[in-house]
């Protein structure tokens, strides 16, 4: 069988490996038009950054590997220019040489990822305006980060974008960054990047939200950035990084069958339209797994698990792709912020009905030293339970509860299950009631009707209207003191049973307290005692993520 593979990395590495080990007696070429066929793309910030300090680290899988220990034919610098389905071989243009040639194929594996989105910028195309997207950019912005230079302007504040920055402040370059959007990390919900975008401003970061780049121009040995605010900014040079698209281009010139957003379309075993041609990674367009709706989610873990799935199928093994959950993690200086399946906004966008509940634990024990607050938000359907998403953000311990949650969607769990999961508990990594079973316990309520609950988006814009909730802020008149939502009034939980004659009869009351655990009290104490009554979920430090600090 002659295997032919385009691209490597992640997804077209992962199928040449997995089909040597199937077939040792297949003749498996990869072609790779950098020169590198398996880099470790997501390390690339942080080789700019001086955190990872050999760029030898990030060649996952050299060449000489690839030949010696699989017995690959890998073809560098090497560019498949077409696909010649009914002859069922690719033209091939050596990159180096000028040569070009056919090679034929039984199985051909596209594996040719997603390409940087290039904003149309005049001055864009400067010398001192660079990408992130394999080593040779990092190379170039590895020389200029250890070359004196003093300021930079990153423009968009996803992954890359974010990570870059951290790097280049490891440097000691001033970093602005320039995001068109509302916030930082477009894929998480708007208050769960809140604290993080303060975070980002204590750490020296000039961050430029609701902005754009309007032009670059030289100036002597630098830059100068022009925003569509009006601002100018002087820099040493700029990075560029406002997302990617599939490199989709010959799939398209084959005739493949691709979707409007570009991306390659397959079944479950990674199957194009045409049966002898696989597609995987970046450049495919997946099932969303919590929606069955398509998708385009560019993740090395998915692209990696496609490529081991098609090399599997073409082998004649049972494999399918499940679907993509998004599941995702970001750190920077020392804050963590991951997710797992479907964000609010992207259910609201769908128009899939969903309830929310936060909690803000802490990672370990509280009494055991070094124990960090985290927020965790659980997204899940009001009649069944069935947890559709989360987030986490904090300092420790995110990826543990946001893994543990991507498993329960995948196994098709609720929330009365994350109430009874049974995870390791010590001290110094936990708790006897883990940040997952409190979500789970939390949300569990809210679906049997023990705790019904508001959120502060929804209690910001009933204050606005007449007759509406008396606010009940249930904390210490210390706590009440030092910042509170306006108009509230302050009983204390400790005190509420021998002051409920000072409450209203036949007005709803909205209770809250600092993360949400006193309101509950207070809430079930008012509901037995016939009141009409809901909790804020997250209390007071959720009301600050989303409205602000309330200060009396």
């Amino acid at each position: 069988m002659k295997i032919v593979i385009i691209g490597g990395v992640a997804g077209g590495a992962s199928a040449a490996a997995r089909a040597r080990r199937l077939n040792e007696d297949a003749e498996i070429t990869v072609f790779e038009r950098g020169p590198y066929p398996s880099f470790a793309n997501c390390g690339l910030p942080y080789y700019v950054g001086g955190k990872i300090e050999a760029r030898k680290k990030l060649l996952v899988a050299p060449i000489e590997l690839l030949q010696k220990r699989h017995r690959l034919d890998v073809r560098v610098l090497c560019e498949v220019t077409s696909i010649d389905r009914e002859a069922k071989q690719v033209s091939v243009h050596n990159l180096a040489t000028g040569e070009r040639y056919e090679k034929p194929y039984d199985k051909l594996i596209l594996a040719t990822g997603a390409a940087s989105v290039q904003p149309s910028i005049p001055g864009g195309d400067g010398d001192r305006i660079l990408g992130l997207r394999d080593l040779l950019d990092a190379d170039r912005l590895h020389k200029l980060a250890t070359s004196g230079a003093k300021r930079a302007v990153m423009l968009g504040a996803g992954f890359i974008g974010i990570e870059v920055a951290e790097n280049l402040v490891r440097r000691n370059i001033d970093v602005t960054i320039v995001e068109l959007a509302d916030q930082i990390l477009p894929p998480w919900d708007q208050e769960m990047v809140s604290p993080l975008q303060q975070h980002l401003s204590e750490k020296g970061i000039d961050l430029r939200l609701k902005d754009s780049i309007q032009q670059f121009e030289e100036d002597g040995d630098g830059l100068k950035v022009s925003l569509k605010s009006g601002d100018t900014l002087k820099a040493d040079f700029a990075v560029v990084s406002v997302g990617v698209r599939p490199e989709s281009r010959l799939a398209k010139a084959a005739g493949l069958e691709c979707s409007d957003r570009g991306g390659v379309l397959t079944n479950s075993s990674m199957q194009t339209s045409d049966r002898d041609i696989y597609a995987v990674g970046d450049v495919v367009e997946v099932d969303d797994f919590v929606t069955k709706n398509q998708a385009l989610i560019p993740l090395a873990g998915p692209a990696n698990r496609q490529g081991r799935i098609a090399a599997d199928h073409l082998s004649e093994r049972s494999s399918a792709y499940r679907g993509t959950q998004g599941t995702s993690i970001v750190g920077f200086f020392d804050r963590t912020i991951a997710m797992t399946g479907q964000s609010e906004k992207g259910l609201r966008r769908q128009a899939i009905d969903y309830e929310k509940i936060y909690v803000h634990p802490a990672d370990h024990a509280g009494y055991y030293p070094g124990a960090n607050g985290l927020t965790l938000k659980l997204l899940f359907n009001p009649k069944t339970g069935l947890v559709l998403g989360a987030q986490c953000v904090g300092s420790t311990g995110i990826d543990k509860r946001i893994d543990v949650i991507a498993m329960a969607i995948q196994a098709g769990m609720t929330v009365f299950d994350l109430e009874e999961v049974e995870l390791c508990y010590a001290p110094q990594f936990g708790s006897a009631k883990d940040p997952v079973n409190m979500a789970g316990f939390v949300a569990a309520g809210v679906v049997r009707g023990d705790h019904p609950v508001i959120h502060a988006k929804e209690l910001a814009k009933s204050k606005m209207e007449p007759n509406s909730d008396l606010i009940l802020d249930v904390r210490t008149p210390a706590e009440f003191d030092a910042g509170s939502i306006p108009g509230a009034m302050n009983i204390p939980v400790d005190e509420l049973r021998e002051r409920l004659n000072e409450l209203p009869s036949g007005r709803n009351i909205t209770v809250y307290c600092k993360v949400g655990m006193r309101g509950y009290l207070a809430t079930r104490i008012l509901l037995q005692n016939e009141f009409s009554a809901h909790n804020l979920s997250g209390g007071f430090t959720t009301w600050q993520h989303v409205v602000g600090n309330g200060k009396n």
